[in-house]
């Protein structure tokens, strides 16, 4: 049993749903773990990951338009520090995810035909976001 770790770094261009897959298989090919876990977190409080699908780019476009609606910028928050967005964008990381859990098998990635791996960015502003992968195996 073996670990391996590494960072992904993205820089978003406001709110967007970013396929990472590719940035993730290029780190499970370089940790040389043929069977293990991967684990995937994002070190942000405004951003989240998902597992999405890929095959319709509709799909990611109504995600956003459904988050957008269910968490206003329009309300009247307590914490605004960072701008109109920074609330919203805490409340939609709180309900989404900051770490994926995934099988390593054969030195493959375990997603179905039609998932992928997304970076969910929540603020408006350009943001640099830092995912931490770490993989046990073997």
């Amino acid at each position: 049993m073996r670990q391996y770790s590494n960072k992904i770094q993205i820089t978003s261009n406001g709110i967007c749903i970013k396929n990472i897959t590719q940035s993730v298989n290029k780190i499970v090919s370089q940790s040389e773990i043929k069977n293990g876990i991967i684990n995937l977190s994002i070190l942000n409080t405004t951003a989240s990951l998902l597992i999405q699908e890929n095959a319709d780019p509709d799909v990611l476009k109504d995600i956003e338009t459904f988050f957008k609606k269910l968490v206003s910028m329009d309300e009247n928050y307590n914490h605004s520090s960072e701008g109109l967005d920074d609330m919203p964008a805490h409340i939609k990381a709180a309900l989404t995810n900051s770490n994926l859990t995934l099988s390593i098998i054969d030195s493959s990635l375990q997603l179905g035909v039609w998932q992928c791996i997304y970076l969910f960015e929540h603020r408006i502003i350009t943001k640099t976001r830092t995912v931490l992968v770490h993989i046990l195996g073997s």
